[in-house]
């Protein structure tokens, strides 16, 4: 007696494969980074003309070009000529990837820099002060989705 049965491995739904709706493509898709990376699309021209200061500036950050050959099964438009041959590039803009530790710790710089730059800016406000005219330095913000500030009944 034979089996006439349909195997379960052939019956689910990893095997069955749903339509996507046409979206219209990324240009700046990229592969996914190695873990404890990330990735940026970095300016290398603009209108034609090279960019060296801001490639420079951002190699000596730390961002490092991110190479086709890296990623062989990730299908990427590459840069064809110059010195960045070979990398993954569109446009004008190359991907380029730096150690989330480094992003967290350039946050972090940029963000201290904020606070010392407010608190100069308050102290220099607070200086013009005259005591018959006091100034209240309020910083708030509020978000609201239409409507009027109080609930009407």
């Amino acid at each position: 007696m034979a089996d006439t049965r349909t195997p379960r491995k052939s019956a689910t739904r990893e095997n069955e494969t749903r339509r996507t709706p046409w979206a219209p493509p990324s240009h700046l898709a990229a592969p996914p980074p190695p873990e404890g990376f990330v990735h940026r699309w970095i300016r290398v021209a603009m209108r034609g003309e090279e960019d060296k200061m801001n490639v420079n500036s951002k190699l000596r950050e730390g961002w490092e070009p991110v190479r086709k050959d890296e990623y062989p099964d990730y299908e990427a438009p590459t840069i064809d000529e110059g010195r960045y041959e070979g990398v993954i590039g569109q446009g004008g803009l190359m991907l380029c990837r730096i150690p989330v530790e480094t992003v967290e710790e350039r946050t972090a710089y940029y963000g201290g820099r904020t606070r010392e730059q407010m608190t100069a800016v308050d102290q220099d406000l607070m200086k013009e002060q005259h005591p018959s005219m006091p100034i209240q330095n309020d910083r708030q913000s509020r978000v609201t989705f239409g409507g009027s500030r109080r609930d009407s009944n």
